[in-house]
């Protein structure tokens, strides 16, 4: 049996963190399977910033609309009662405070709450950080979706990142294959372990502080 949540379990998981009528921007990559997810009989109001708000889950194959696209690009359906607005209006809803949650992929997050999700240092080719810093600054709670390490085995959860900030001290709560993680005071606070993880795994695969509550308190110097 594998150890960790897989993409799914980590979108299921996300899923039913977030509360009957919130508001929600998903992010482009993984973020974007969350809809797939949510538990039955609850509501939920998902917001893409191409100016979607009541996405649906994923057309059916044959189905897809060229012309109903997330941000990222890909066909999605509407939900009764949608709203097809300008993007102007869209990041308005942003930027005025109205978005309850935001979930995006990262590539590092400080124990502080900062957040880098846009560049590795050295790439070519890489655009703008974009919308991430409005949907960073603008929602009430920001939760980050990702992998707990990256290709090489290296922590994505640090004391300082290292690569370009997407937004500083913004992160409410990081979702790892290896557990849920609360950016509190400098350090994360372990909500909850992955099946088949322990906390020798997350101490191994972390360089941020960590605080497991009552069972144990690690922090590194």
């Amino acid at each position: 049996m594998s150890k960790g949540w897989s993409d799914a379990d980590l979108a299921a998981r996300v899923a039913e963190t977030i509360p009957n009528g919130a508001c929600v921007n998903l992010g482009i990559g993984l973020p974007t399977t969350i809809v797939r997810y949510v538990p039955a009989g609850r509501e939920i109001i998902f917001h893409s910033e191409n100016g979607i708000i009541g996405m649906g889950p994923d057309p059916v194959p044959g189905k897809e609309d060229p012309d109903v696209v997330n941000a990222g690009k890909k066909p999605v359906t509407l939900i009764a009662g949608a709203a097809i607005v300008h993007q102007a209006d869209s990041f308005s809803l942003i930027r005025s405070g109205r978005l309850d949650y935001s979930v995006l992929g990262g590539l590092q997050v400080s124990e502080q709450g900062d957040l880098a999700n846009w560049k590795v240092p050295g790439t070519k080719g890489v655009g703008g950080v974009g919308g991430a810093m409005d949907l960073v600054a603008g929602a009430r709670n920001v939760f980050v979706m990702m992998r707990h390490t990256d290709k090489n085995g290296a922590p994505k959860l640090l004391k300082r990142c290292t690569f370009p900030l997407t937004g500083v001290a913004c992160v409410t709560t990081v979702f790892t294959d290896y557990g849920v993680f609360d950016c509190q005071n400098g350090r994360f606070i372990v909500r909850e372990l992955a099946p088949g993880i322990s906390v020798e795994d997350v101490e191994r695969a972390t360089e941020a502080s960590l605080d497991f509550g009552q069972a144990r308190k690690v922090a590194r110097s």
